[in-house]
């Protein structure tokens, strides 16, 4: 048997060492005596660190996390060319532990015969149950009768009448599998359903009964707008102040898809100003959000730290996918849902993958 080396980054852990989320399928490498697992600690909270929380977004690997590393499973951190500076000669395959993989820098990952995979299905639903839950909360009004109650304000409740989904328009930007899950779960709803997103198969929009359009009809027509398109280096910043001017000021923002896809400053002075009704945004340009950011003193936004599309059925589902990817490249095999395609087509990445080929049983 070759033993192959796995490294988790250390934000998986909580402040006592042990996983902040639930399973996440250790339980089915520990079985696996050709596999030995650890965590990346330099990477992990602790009680000693108050720093760490504003430091979490921004860890990066460095090349010794990487060094006698054959799989690398990463949550959070940013994997740079640096990374790669003193090669990868025993990295075999790195797991993103999700769907989103911006902070790979997947062409370095390539030259360096390292195969980055994914967890595209995951997150499908409760990426579009988060969005419609944040529609709902939204038309409802929730944050301010939650608040008027609080304070026994009921003199007040006529002030904060909210509307209903139905026979509304919903705009979606990138009608992708949690865009089309999105479309499954406002069924009942009966919206109008529209979409921007210009890779989408006509037939497949049609037979959802979405009719695909321009960013601009999205974002005019929509009484909400919900953002589910993967970030590239193109989309950075592609709504900004003269997209959102076309927005209904009764109308609704939703982005649970990445914030550097919004102008935030924009974003923050069509709220502040009253110039749409509300948003419901779980991502932002930088992050952590400050506290002193302008989003955080307005009453007319719902803001949640990247994570209200994680649940702990996510994270054993992404835990599950991990595991799998894992123990296939343990014996020699290329997991599923790999995104760099092009790196199995290179001899030096076969011939790393090759190493442990001798760990596949016979019937395998």
């Amino acid at each position: 048997m070759r033993t192959f080396r796995v490294a988790y980054t250390g934000d998986f852990l909580n402040v006592e060492g042990g996983s902040a989320y639930g399973d996440i399928g250790l339980g089915l490498l520990e079985r696996v005596p050709y596999v030995a697992y650890h965590f990346l600690r330099d990477m992990a909270p602790s009680r000693d660190d108050p720093t760490y929380w504003d430091r979490q977004w921004s860890l990066e690997v460095t090349p010794e996390h990487i060094a006698d590393t054959a799989g690398l499973v990463v949550l959070r951190p940013w994997i740079k060319r640096e990374a790669f500076s003193r090669g990868a000669d025993n990295l075999v395959v790195i797991g993103r532990s999700g769907a989103g993989y911006d902070k790979i820098d997947v062409e370095a990952c390539t030259d360096n015969d390292v195969a980055v995979f994914n967890a595209p299905f995951a997150l499908n639903h409760s990426t579009a149950s988060t969005a419609l839950m944040f529609m709902l909360v939204l038309a409802k009004r929730l944050p301010q009768q939650e608040r008027i109650t609080r304070e026994g304000r009921w003199d007040l409740h006529a002030n904060f009448l909210g509307t209903e989904l139905v026979e509304r328009t919903l705009g979606i930007v990138g009608l992708g599998r949690s865009g089309r899950e999105l479309v499954r779960l406002v069924a009942p709803f009966a919206m109008r359903v529209i979409a921007y997103s210009p890779h989408a198969d006509q037939a497949q929009a049609e037979a959802l009964g979405v009719r695909l359009t321009s960013l601009e009809e999205v974002l005019q027509e929509s009484d909400f707008v919900s953002i589910h398109s993967h970030l590239t280096a193109e989309k950075r910043r592609m709504i900004g102040a003269s997209h959102l001017a076309l927005m209904k000021p009764t109308a609704y923002f939703v982005n649970i898809a990445r914030g550097e896809i919004v102008d935030q400053p924009a974003l923050s002075a069509a709220l502040r100003e009253r110039r749409i009704a509300g948003a419901a945004l779980d991502v932002f340009e930088s992050e952590p959000l400050s506290p002193d950011d302008p989003l955080t003193k307005l009453d007319n936004v719902v803001l949640t730290p990247h994570m209200a599309c994680s649940t702990y059925d996510v994270f054993r589902a992404t835990g599950q996918a991990m595991t799998s990817g894992i123990l296939r490249a343990a014996c020699g095999e290329v997991p599923d849902n790999v995104i760099n395609r092009e790196v199995l087509r290179r001899p030096s990445f076969q011939a790393k993958l090759a190493r442990f080929a001798e760990n596949r049983v016979p019937d395998r």
